[in-house]
């Protein structure tokens, strides 16, 4: 499991029992589920212990999911919380993407696989928070990879488009990847600098990372956003993995 799941709390609202424990089940190991049984039992369950995220299927008998975040919407201590609406196609361009501030949505039917990929990108923003309101320095946030990995890391940045220097430690290695606004605008890796030193960064899955907020540079030695440098990034390690298997 992931050592950091539990700081992240996440409720799920869904009326159908089934699809409701494999959405928990797959989140499981992502972060700390609460279940409801459909809005009014999630309304009650999130006015009692405020979650960090949740996740509603939109169509429900009784309290629906845009009711759900009306109501809450309403209530100072629920006002920010983030949803991810779960409905058709048709209901997501007609009746919520117009009407609502989500923060994403999740087409039906689903593969489990995506509603992992995309409830992970905001419980690892919302942990990078979490270790920021704890740090015991001002700005900085430190933690181990084993914990929050390098992608993850530079997504997390990304999403919340943060300026700042991500220094990772590896044994007697350190890369430093400085972000503005989201954006990995230069990386230096040993002797590698941009591209190359952020590619091989990402391979790293142990070691420590610092984030230093009052720290920036000027330089650019990167040629590609965040994302184009996680997706270049993976598709050298899959080329990797599978000359590796050929041979």
């Amino acid at each position: 499991m992931n050592p950091t799941a539990k700081t992240v709390n996440v409720l799920i609202v869904d009326d159908n029992p089934l699809i409701r424990e494999l959405m928990a089940q797959a989140l499981d190991s992502v972060c700390k589920v609460i279940i409801a049984a459909d809005g009014a039992d999630a309304l009650l369950k999130a006015v009692d212990t405020p979650p960090d995220l949740i996740i509603t299927d939109y169509k429900m008998p009784g309290l629906d999911g845009r009711q759900l975040y009306d109501k809450l919407r309403n209530r100072e201590a629920t006002r920010n919380t983030p949803f991810i609406f779960v409905a058709s196609q048709g209901d997501i361009e007609e009746k919520l993407r117009p009407l609502v501030a989500a923060e994403d949505f999740l087409t039906k039917p689903f593969f489990v696989a995506d509603l992992v990929r995309v409830a992970k990108k905001f419980v690892d923003r919302l942990h990078l928070e979490k270790l920021q309101q704890r740090a015991s320095r001002p700005g900085v946030i430190q933690g181990r990879l084993e914990g929050m990995g390098v992608a993850e890391l530079m997504q997390s940045l990304e999403m919340g488009q943060k300026s700042c220097r991500l220094a990772l430690r590896r044994g007697n290695k350190s890369c430093d990847l400085f972000f503005s606004g989201g954006q990995c605008k230069h990386a230096k890796l040993g002797k590698l600098e941009g591209d190359e030193a952020v590619y091989e960064a990402v391979n790293w899955t142990d070691g420590e990372f610092e984030i230093d907020f009052s720290t920036v540079s000027e330089r650019t030695s990167t040629t590609r956003s965040t994302t184009g440098l996680l997706m270049e990034a993976m598709r050298l390690m899959d080329e990797a993995n599978s000359n590796s298997v050929k041979s």
